[in-house]
């Protein structure tokens, strides 16, 4: 099996591609950068096919998706600085909608599955329900979720048959995430102010990646919720099981409200609860817990 895998050089992307070599799959990646631009890190992503595509362009994502002719596309490009998000909506929409709108085009052209992730933020973050992965109140809080809701919209209108799989809360070796920051912050802070009424849970992007991977070789299609299990906590939770796990005993954590905290320009989810269900329900292995994934994540950084 031929899959294409945007977005290669960020946290996901890069798993996905890794994922696809330890199974003896043809991955193919890209990104915008010119060359492979992720960690160095040795594994197979570094050294696999790359093409350079910049998916805003839609003569050049038709061009490169047919001369791959790839049998699946994991489209895991985005734009997901929240904040940032909120400076530059039309810049955004050029990569979360239209980029994807012209990624699931191409799809067609070639009859290639596609596979596109999505966020917890199309919904409106209030309540404390886990959101059930075929609702339909969507009310995005911001820009980035937003765009990410018209991308859905552009997968759905273009592919009678898809895959849109919303996530949260991701963490992965490569590039920036939560985990690494409350581990730096660590280094030199005893005492960290976390907000304790947004909640959610982690997700391990070498897990998702499994999932992913295990997804596009079948035509279960359809919209999943796919975090790692083991229950929902809050960012304040999250970060004192960081601090634990790492042994950085020394670190305190202040629960603070979201109002509290400050700073965020973006407003954000109070919840951000995936119903996960329907994995099981269509066949498909559940996340192993966020624990779990914490454990190996960190002797991992290590």
């Amino acid at each position: 099996m031929k899959v294409f895998v945007t977005g290669v050089c960020g946290q996901l992307g890069h798993d996905v591609m890794n994922e696809l070599a330890r199974r003896g799959c043809d991955g193919v990646g890209s990104d915008i950068a010119s060359a492979y631009s992720g960690d160095a890190d040795g594994t197979p992503v570094t050294t696999m096919p790359y093409v350079a595509l910049d998916i805003t362009d839609r003569a050049a994502v038709a061009n490169v998706i047919a001369a791959e002719k790839p049998d699946a596309v994991i489209h895991c490009a985005a734009w997901t600085a929240v904040d940032a998000a909120e400076d530059e909506p039309h810049k955004v929409r050029a990569i979360n909608a239209d980029g994807t709108r012209y990624i699931a085009e191409a799809c067609r052209a070639v009859g290639a599955k596609m596979l596109y992730i999505s966020t917890d933020y199309v919904f409106d973050g209030q309540g404390e329900e886990p959101w059930q992965a075929d609702c339909t109140a969507f009310a995005p809080l911001n820009v980035y979720g937003q765009t990410k809701r018209e991308g859905e919209q552009a997968v759905a209108a273009a592919l009678d048959e898809h895959f849109i799989v919303r996530i949260a809360w991701v963490f992965g070796l490569n590039g920036k995430n939560f985990v690494k920051t409350m581990l730096r912050l660590g280094e030199t802070h005893d005492h960290l102010r976390v907000v304790c009424d947004q909640i959610g849970t982690p997700t391990y992007t070498l897990d998702l990646a499994r999932l992913l991977v295990d997804m596009i070789g079948t035509d279960r299609y359809g919209v999943y919720h796919a975090t790692n299990e083991g229950g929902y906590i809050s960012w304040a939770e999250f970060a004192a099981a960081i601090f634990r796990t790492a042994g950085m005993d020394g670190v305190t954590v202040e629960p603070v409200t979201t109002a509290q905290y400050g700073l965020s320009k973006a407003a954000r989810p109070y919840n951000s609860r995936l119903d996960k269900s329907k994995l099981t329900e269509n066949g498909f292995t559940p996340l192993p817990h966020w624990q779990d994934a914490l454990e190996r994540y960190i002797k991992a950084l290590k």
